[in-house]
């Protein structure tokens, strides 16, 4: 079975521009991304069967990786938000 890994362009598609610039100019969104990267490839391996894990501990790196990618969604919505200069 192929499982699918879930790299953050490709959950955020619009915003592959955003991620490469906040990438390369704030050091704590980079790590945050790498950190989020990474757990997911383990999640994958478990998944795969590469790597053995318990179901609870499978959960609780899933719920982990949900609270990785709200932490970088959060961060990416003010790089992409009006400034309200263009609400009349």
């Amino acid at each position: 079975m192929h499982i699918e890994h879930h790299p953050l362009v490709h959950d955020f598609p619009e915003l592959r521009a955003e991620l490469h610039a906040l990438r390369q100019s704030d050091p704590a969104f980079a790590r945050l991304a790498e950190e989020y990267e990474a757990l997911d490839k383990r999640i994958c391996r478990v998944e795969d069967g590469v790597e053995v894990l318990a179901d609870d501990a499978l959960s609780a790196l899933k719920q982990q990786r949900v609270e990785l990618k709200d932490r970088v969604a959060s961060r990416l919505k003010p790089a992409t938000t009006c400034c309200g200069c263009c609400q009349g």
